[in-house]
C-alpha cells in the first residue's frame, strides 16, 4: 500500500511538472514574436469562430500555430470577445498581441480624399473605385452638393452612405458660413454662392488669390458685366462628365449655352464643380478692390487689372511667356 501511495505521488508530481512545463512552453510561445515579416491587414469575416480566426491568422502568416492562439484565447478568457472586421497586424506580432488587437475591435480605418474642384461625376468615380466599399451609386448628385474633404471609412461601408456624408457635409458648411456673409453681395441664395465659389475654385489654386478672384467676379456682377470665365465654357462643352482635353477655341467662346459666361450674362444656372471651404469663404467675404480683370502671369498665379488697357498689357505679357515656353 505504501508503495502504491509513493508511486501515485510520483505520478502526480510528474504530471504537475509536465503540466507546468507545457504551460511555460505554451505561455512563452504565446507571448513571443511571431513569424510576420511586414505589417499585414487581415479581414475576419462576421460570424467567424475562434478556430476559424486562428486558421485565418496562420494562413496569412500572422501566427505560426493555431493551437497556441486558441489555447491563449481560452486561458485568458477572451475566446468569446473576438470581433469581426479588418485588422492591421505589425511585423513580428505575438499571438497574445494579435489576440488583443482583435478583441479591441479597432479595425483599419481607410480614407478617401476628394480634392476641391472636382465635378460630381468625378467624385462619384472616385467613390466607385474606392476599395472595400459596398453597393452601387446609381446616380450622380447635383453639381456643387458634395463637400471636398478627406473621408474615413471602414471595410463594408456603403458607397451611397459615403456620398450622403458628402452632401450632409456641404449642407452643414453652408449653414455655418452663410449667416456671416458680407453685406451687399450681388447674389441672394446659398445656391448662387456655391455657383460662384465653384467658378473661383476652377480659376485659381493659389490660396491668397481666391478672395481677389471672387472680388473680380463680384465687381463684374455689380456692373452688369459678363463673367467671361473659361472654366464655365469647359463645363458647357463637357457638362462636367469628363475633362476637356484641348485648349479652348474662339468658337467655343461663342457657344450658345446657359453655362457659357462669355455668351450669357450673370451667374450660370448652377455650380460647375464642387468647391471647398476656402473658395466658399472667399465668395462670402471677397477682397475689397476695383479689379475687373485677371489673366495668368506665367508663375502659377494671376495678374489683376482695373482697366481693360492694363489687362491687355497683362495678356500680352502672358502670351510672350507662353510663346517663349513653346519655343
Amino acid at each position: 500500500m505504501k508503495r502504491l501511495l509513493v508511486a501515485a505521488t510520483f505520478l502526480i508530481a510528474t504530471a504537475i511538472v509536465a503540466a507546468g512545463f507545457v504551460y511555460s512552453w505554451g505561455k512563452a510561445r504565446f507571448e513571443s514574436p511571431g513569424p510576420l515579416e511586414t505589417r499585414t491587414i487581415v479581414f475576419i469575416p462576421p460570424g467567424s469562430g475562434l478556430e476559424s480566426i486562428a486558421e485565418t491568422l496562420a494562413r496569412e502568416g500572422v501566427i505560426a500555430r493555431p493551437t497556441i492562439f486558441i489555447w491563449g484565447a481560452r486561458l485568458t478568457g477572451k475566446a468569446r470577445q473576438l470581433k469581426a472586421g479588418e485588422f492591421a497586424f505589425p511585423a513580428r506580432v505575438s499571438p497574445e498581441r494579435a489576440l488583443n488587437i482583435i478583441v479591441s475591435g479597432k479595425t483599419v480605418a481607410r480614407k478617401l480624399t476628394v480634392p476641391e474642384g472636382l465635378t460630381s461625376a468625378e467624385v462619384v468615380a472616385l467613390v466607385r473605385e474606392a476599395p472595400v466599399l459596398v453597393g452601387k451609386v446609381e446616380s450622380v448628385p447635383p453639381e456643387g452638393s458634395l463637400l471636398p474633404e478627406t473621408y474615413h471609412y471602414r471595410r463594408g461601408d456603403s458607397r451611397v452612405a459615403l456620398i450622403r456624408r458628402m452632401r450632409e457635409g456641404m449642407d452643414a458648411l453652408l449653414a455655418e458660413l452663410w449667416p456671416g456673409r458680407a453685406d451687399d453681395l450681388p447674389f441672394d441664395t446659398r445656391h448662387e454662392a456655391v455657383t460662384l465659389a465653384s467658378i473661383v475654385e476652377k480659376e485659381t489654386a493659389v490660396p491668397d488669390e481666391r478672395a481677389l478672384v471672387a472680388n473680380v467676379f463680384v465687381n463684374r456682377l455689380r456692373r452688369g458685366m459678363r463673367l467671361q470665365s473659361d472654366p464655365t465654357v469647359r463645363f458647357a462643352l463637357t457638362e462636367g462628365k469628363e475633362p476637356l482635353d484641348r485648349p479652348l477655341t474662339r468658337g467655343d467662346l461663342d457657344l450658345e449655352h446657359p453655362f457659357n459666361t462669355y455668351h450669357a450674362g450673370g451667374l450660370p444656372p448652377g455650380p460647375i464643380a464642387n468647391p471647398g471651404r476656402a473658395a466658399i469663404e472667399a465668395v462670402l467675404h471677397p477682397a475689397d478692390t476695383d479689379f475687373l480683370y485677371f489673366v495668368a502671369n506665367g508663375d502659377g498665379g494671376h495678374a489683376f487689372a482695373r482697366t481693360l488697357r492694363e489687362h491687355n498689357r497683362n495678356v500680352a505679357k502672358w502670351r510672350r511667356v507662353r510663346d517663349d515656353r513653346s519655343n
